[in-house]
C-alpha cells in the first residue's frame, strides 16, 4: 500500500488571483422554434436564471449583446433562424478565495490535492475564475514536458466550505475509470435498497471528519435517508435536501469524541454514495447539523425555505443580487475530506491518501496532545 500522508514529497502551488476576471462570453444559435422572438423575449425566456427582465434590458442597453456579429441596443430586435446571439458578461471582482493548493499524491495519471475551505472546485455563480480548476490549468501550463501536456480535471466535487482531499485525473482514461468508481459506489447503494449485492467490494472509499452540534448518543449511526431536490431562491437548479422521494444515499457515522461542555460531537463519516452536500444533509437529518452550518438545520432541510420568494432586483452587471437567504456555498461549518483509499485505475495498486486535519477543532484531545509533544 502506498501512503502519501508523508508530506516530505508533496508540494504546494497556486498563483494569486487577479483583481478582476476576464468576463465571460455566452453564445446561442437561434433555432426555428425561437425565430421571431425579440432579443429581450429570448433572453428573459431562455436565460431567466441569469438575470431578471430588467437586468437583461440593462445588458442590451450597455451594448453587451451581438446578433450576427453586430451590437444591438434595441431590445425589440427580431431574431432570425440560424442567427448567432452573443452575450458578453463584463469582467467583475470575484469574492475573496484562497489560492494555494497542496499536492498530497501525484503520478502520471492522478493528482490528489488538499483543498482549503473557501475555494470552489468548478466555475459557477460569482466564482468563474477563482476555482481549483483554474489553478490546475495554470499549474499544468507551466509544466515543461516533451510529451503532450496533461489536462488535470477534478473527478468529484467538494463543497466550497469543505476542505480536504480532491481527486483529479490527468488522462481521459483515468478520468473515465475514476468516474466509474464513484458511479459504482452509488449503484451499490441503489442495490442495497433492493437487497442485492450488499457486500460488494468498492474500488474507492472516502472518509470525512466533521464537527456536529449536540451530543450523538450512539457510537455508530448508519443513515440511509434519500436526498432529493426542491426549488430554492438563489439556487437556479434547486437545492438538495432530505426527501423520501429522493435518490438513495448512505453515510456511516462513527463517534470519535463527545464534548459535553461545548455540546458538540466529533465524528468520522464514511460515505459510499456521493450525493451533493450528503454529510451536511444526513447529520442535520438526525438532528445534529454541522456546527456553524448556515444552511441546513435539523431534519435535513434548509434554514429558510420559501420557494415562491424570488428577488427581481438586479445587481450592477444586470444579474441577480446575492440572495439574502443562505446558499450551499456559504462557509462556516467544519467538514474535512480526511482520507481516501482507492485502487489505482492503471496499476491496480491500493493507494491511501491522507489530508492533514486543518485545525484543532477537528482533532480529538489525544491527537492534539500527540501534536503538542512532537
Amino acid at each position: 500500500m502506498s501512503n502519501s500522508g508523508d508530506l516530505s514529497t508533496a508540494g504546494v502551488f497556486g498563483e494569486p488571483w487577479p483583481d478582476y476576471n476576464d468576463g465571460l462570453t455566452y453564445r446561442d444559435l437561434i433555432s426555428s422554434a425561437d425565430a421571431g422572438l425579440s432579443v429581450i423575449e429570448y433572453y428573459s425566456k431562455k436565460h431567466k436564471n441569469s438575470a431578471p427582465f430588467q437586468g437583461w434590458l440593462q445588458r442590451i442597453q450597455q451594448k453587451q449583446i451581438r446578433v450576427g456579429g453586430v451590437i444591438v441596443t434595441d431590445p425589440n430586435t427580431i431574431l432570425r433562424n440560424g442567427s448567432e446571439l452573443v452575450y458578453h458578461r463584463l469582467p467583475w471582482k470575484e469574492p475573496d478565495a484562497p489560492y494555494l493548493l497542496e499536492i498530497l499524491y501525484e503520478d502520471d495519471d492522478l493528482i490528489a490535492l488538499n483543498k482549503p475551505s473557501g475555494l470552489q472546485v468548478l466555475p459557477g455563480g460569482l466564482f468563474q475564475q477563482r476555482t481549483v480548476l483554474t489553478q490546475l490549468q495554470w499549474h499544468a501550463s507551466k509544466q515543461i514536458s516533451s510529451c503532450k501536456k496533461p489536462n488535470p480535471v477534478p473527478v468529484h466535487r467538494l463543497g466550497r466550505g469543505t476542505s480536504g482531499i480532491l481527486l483529479c485525473a490527468k488522462t481521459k482514461y483515468a478520468k473515465s475509470s475514476l468516474a466509474a468508481y464513484f458511479a459504482d459506489g452509488t449503484s451499490v447503494v441503489d442495490k442495497r435498497y433492493k437487497n442485492t449485492e450488499p457486500n460488494r467490494m468498492r474500488k474507492i472509499s472516502k472518509i470525512y471528519r466533521a464537527l456536529a452540534s449536540g451530543i450523538i448518543r450512539d457510537n455508530e449511526v448508519v443513515i440511509d435517508q434519500p436526498i432529493g431536490m426542491v426549488k430554492y431562491p438563489g439556487v437556479a437548479k434547486g437545492l438538495y435536501v432530505a426527501s423520501p422521494s429522493g435518490k438513495p444515499a448512505l453515510s456511516k457515522v462513527t463517534i470519535l469524541e463527545r464534548n459535553v461542555q461545548s455540546n458538540t460531537t466529533l465524528v468520522q463519516v464514511e460515505i459510499q454514495s456521493g450525493r451533493p452536500h450528503q454529510i451536511r444533509i444526513h447529520l442535520s437529518f438526525i438532528q445534529h447539523p454541522l456546527l456553524g452550518d448556515p444552511l441546513y438545520v435539523a431534519g435535513g432541510q434548509p434554514n429558510c425555505l420559501d420557494p415562491e420568494s424570488i428577488d427581481e432586483s438586479f445587481a450592477q452587471d444586470g444579474g441577480y443580487n446575492k440572495p439574502e437567504n443562505p446558499v450551499p456555498g456559504d462557509c462556516g461549518y467544519h467538514l474535512h475530506a480526511h482520507q481516501l483509499v482507492l485502487v489505482h485505475p492503471i496499476t491496480n495498486e491500493l493507494i491511501n491518501i491522507v489530508a492533514p486535519l486543518p485545525s484543532s477543532v477537528l482533532q480529538t484531545q489525544e491527537e492534539q496532545s500527540a501534536k503538542e509533544t512532537v
